[in-house]
């Protein structure tokens, strides 16, 4: 439970963070009531007048009611969360694919495939040769036969027109 707590704490994730806050918030009001309803019976001796115990019991009441809707909202919180996060992968896995099938369609070799998806993510052709473990005339090379492969001029044409065509269709055309 802490280690849940200070993940989502730490996340940049707003709705973990309310989740946490609003787990916090169903602790203190717990927390209230236990101690509303223990004052209610133990004022049942008769030494508190009937008004007192009928607002003592009353904001009981209440503090429970909020418990039970805190802890709906969270259920639905986690279960958006939950959501959100398998939408999330399912849209990594669709993007690969997407990528494989431009890179398949375009008749790129394993290493072109390896620079291509570097170019994607925007890295520079010296720090995909560092990457790579290759010289920069080689990377420039093979970044020639992607772009001649994919009929575009140079990095930013490929970025766009992959681009363009992944929003345009559900796939390459």
């Amino acid at each position: 439970m802490i280690k849940w707590i200070t993940e989502n704490l730490r996340s940049g994730d707003a709705d973990a963070r309310r989740a946490v806050l609003m787990a916090a918030m169903i602790v203190v009001q717990g927390l209230c009531a236990a101690f509303y309803m223990g004052d209610a019976i133990l004022d049942l001796d008769g030494s508190e007048p009937l008004a007192h115990l009928v607002l003592e019991s009353l904001v009981a009441t209440v503090l429970c009611l909020g418990i039970l809707f805190f802890m709906l909202e969270l259920r639905r919180l986690l279960a958006r969360m939950d959501q959100t996060k398998q939408g999330l992968r399912a849209a990594q896995g669709e993007m690969s694919a997407v990528i494989d099938t431009f890179f398949t369609r375009w008749g790129l070799t394993s290493a072109e495939r390896e620079v291509g998806l570097l170019i994607l993510k925007g890295v520079d052709n010296e720090n995909i040769a560092r990457i790579r473990g290759r010289a920069v005339g080689t990377v420039r090379a093979q970044s020639a036969s992607i772009y001649g492969k994919a009929g575009v001029d140079g990095r930013a044409q490929l970025i766009s027109v992959f681009m363009e065509e992944l929003l345009a269709t559900d796939g390459p055309a």
